[in-house]
């Protein structure tokens, strides 16, 4: 009997910058408003995954102690906690600007850092993340996907088994040996699980690559993709989202929101889909699979390929959404 297809919904929580860097005297950062968007990020979140039986992981922004505290982050830990969902760490190393030692720039990759930095970097954001959810975290997203080998050292010489910080499809590391689609594939002493990454011919012919986001796939191509998936014996799906991708902004201070239907339709499309094929499908969170998942690498098919049409609507779906906001 085939094993059920494991989808992991990943869920970057972070607060918004929200232009303080372009223009500080005009702009401060945004706090929890870029994460609860008036009941249309979070709580629409909890709520759809709460009534379809979905488990997900939450990767929670720390750094931003540095500008905010603790106080903000830990009631939005409470409540996805208090919902049952797993929560691991997300370090977007920009916030530590706002570091009094003012020893960090406003540079926000981990990549191309000096270990010594770098493991600085992790150390605060890892203590931070403790503070918040009582525990420390199993794994461990980089901001904007940009890591290289250096961040798996210093994960590996902090203890810390998991990361799922490649998405080829949204940021391309240095390196071939980073170009995954999907699977397991351990570096140093950490196992990595990266986005799955799927390829669809573009305008000109070629196949480009494209990881597997709510905000950017529509409701037709996330269900081909799981019924695809399904039946080439695909054993594993990480997807992103993150609770912003559910409202439409006026501008980066958050200032006037609304609902993104189209988002918020395709994340339940997600997880109906998910819920009513309890046969083929299961989704499975990071903190409950890290003893399965370090104990061995997984590979993954390297031609998954999506008909061209799913592309095509998207792209103008996609393109209506962002400008119209009463789309």
């Amino acid at each position: 009997m085939q094993e059920l297809l494991e989808v992991t919904i990943t869920v970057g929580t972070s607060f918004s910058i929200g232009g303080a860097f372009s223009d500080p005297e005009l702009y401060k950062p945004v706090g929890d408003r870029a994460v609860l968007c008036e009941g249309e990020g979070l709580d629409f979140m909890l709520d759809c995954f709460a009534r379809n039986n979905i488990k997900a992981s939450f990767f929670i922004e720390t750094a931003q102690t540095a500008y905010f505290g603790d106080e903000p982050m830990k009631g939005i830990v409470d409540k996805i906690h208090a919902a049952g969902q797993d929560t691991q760490l997300l370090v977007h190393p920009c916030w530590y600007y706002f570091d009094k030692s003012g020893k960090f720039s406003k540079d926000d990759s981990c990549a191309e850092r000096n270990f010594n930095e770098l493991r600085e970097i992790f150390e605060k954001s890892i203590e931070s993340f403790e503070r918040l959810t009582g525990k420390k975290p199993d794994a461990v997203r980089c901001g904007n996907f940009q890591v290289d080998e250096t961040v798996y050292c210093v994960l590996s010489e902090l203890g810390i088994p998991l990361s799922t910080s490649l998405g080829f499809g949204i940021h391309k590391p240095h390196g071939k040996k980073f170009i995954l689609n999907g699977g397991r594939k351990k570096f140093e002493d950490v196992m990595e699980v990266p986005l799955f990454t799927y390829k669809d011919k573009d305008v000109m012919g070629g196949f480009s690559g494209k990881s597997m986001e709510i905000a950017s796939c529509s409701k037709s191509e996330i269900v081909q993709i799981l019924k695809q998936a399904r039946k080439e014996g695909i054993s594993r799906i990480v997807l992103l989202t993150q609770p912003f991708d559910y409202i439409k902004k006026r501008d980066v201070q958050f200032s006037e929101i609304k609902r993104n239907r189209v988002n918020q339709e395709r994340l339940e499309t997600l997880c109906s889909f998910i819920n009513a094929h309890p046969e083929d499908f299961v989704t499975v969170d990071f903190g409950s699979k890290v003893d399965e998942w370090t104990a061995r690498e997984e590979k993954h098919a390297e031609r998954f390929r999506i008909p061209t049409r799913y592309r095509n609507f998207r792209k103008i779906e996609n393109f209506i959404n962002d400008r119209l906001w009463d789309y």
